[in-house]
């Protein structure tokens, strides 16, 4: 491993389960998981630490995810305009601390909490004392997201992550991509929302399960389907194992792209777990508008369904 990582500090954690180990390395920039595997088979594609995040893969989306028009939006009848961070949409893109580095504020050998701060800056005039938890559990992981608005005015937030998803032992083109949701969100060529409509009957509709070698996708899509208060979507191999992505009921949109470009992968898919849709900060839908002093907490999580325990 190179001295300087481009992704920062690693944060390797092991937790040893009654059916094997669960590991994972996350990345002090950007909070990223870069690393997750259950009983020795990787469930999230790994990159090594010395080359640039892929795709920005497994990184947290704060205090937006996706993308805001023009980086432009009106606050108390004011035109804010935030950086172009996608210059060939001119688009803003994906959050505020997208290259920034976090700092531990807690860790045990299988848990780890980061933090990092949204100073004022153009185009987003408010202080948020940002954290995300990373708690490994039997044949998965937890991920709990908190904001804290330190403003004297309400702040408008939402929250994304970035994870890519496998089955380390399985070709991925015989993954099987399944997403519970029923609207798909339709963009123009800039990938910005232009309408929300129901996925019956179209290719969009991934509630029956289809290949990821017939998938090419970068698509939002709402209405995520909950049961016992969580949604939950999933890869799955030939064989029955499936990996389980969950969201709770502050993740109502999820994204889900494919690529034939990430390292080690023939083709590679994240499922994105999002509590507001691209431009949010125009559209309001899903935005959340934080009161002074409050904190808003969002959780999602991963696990590994049927697979075998290590026998010793």
């Amino acid at each position: 491993m190179p001295m300087h990582p481009v992704t920062g500090e690693q944060f390797d954690l092991s937790l040893e389960t009654p059916s094997g180990v669960v590991s994972a390395t996350i990345t002090q920039v950007a909070a990223g998981i870069r690393r997750l595997s259950v009983y020795g088979v990787d469930i999230v594609p790994p990159y090594d630490a010395g080359t640039k995040r892929p795709w920005g893969s497994g990184m947290v989306l704060v205090p937006w995810p996706n993308r805001i028009r023009d980086g432009r939006w009106t606050l108390d009848g004011q035109t804010q305009q935030l950086a172009i961070t996608e210059p060939a949409k001119n688009n803003a893109s994906h959050g505020l601390l997208r290259f920034s580095p976090y700092s531990v504020a807690a860790r045990t050998e299988s848990t780890l909490r980061l933090e990092a701060k949204v100073f004022p800056q153009n185009g987003y005039p408010f202080l948020l004392e940002t954290a995300v938890t990373y708690r490994l559990v039997d044949a998965g992981m937890e991920v709990t997201h908190a904001i804290t608005n330190r403003s004297d005015a309400a702040a408008p937030v939402a929250i994304g992550a970035h994870p890519f998803f496998t089955i380390g032992d399985v070709e991925p083109e015989e993954l099987t991509v399944t997403v519970n949701v029923t609207t798909h969100i339709q963009v123009d060529d800039r990938q910005l929302p232009t309408a929300e409509v129901p996925v019956d009957d179209t290719p969009y509709d991934l509630r029956g399960g289809v290949l990821l070698r017939d998938l090419t996708l970068d698509d939002g899509f709402g209405g995520a389907v909950l049961r016992d208060g969580v949604s939950e979507h999933s890869v799955s191999a030939p064989d029955g194992r499936s990996v389980t992505v969950w969201g709770d009921e502050n993740f109502a949109y999820w994204q889900v792209f494919t690529t034939e470009e990430y390292p080690g992968q023939s083709k590679a898919v994240a499922i994105e777990p999002m509590t507001a849709p691209a431009d949010a900060f125009n559209s309001g839908q899903g935005l959340r508008w934080l009161a002074p002093g409050d904190t808003w907490e969002a959780s999602w999580g991963v696990r590994a369904d049927g697979f075998e325990p290590v026998r010793g």
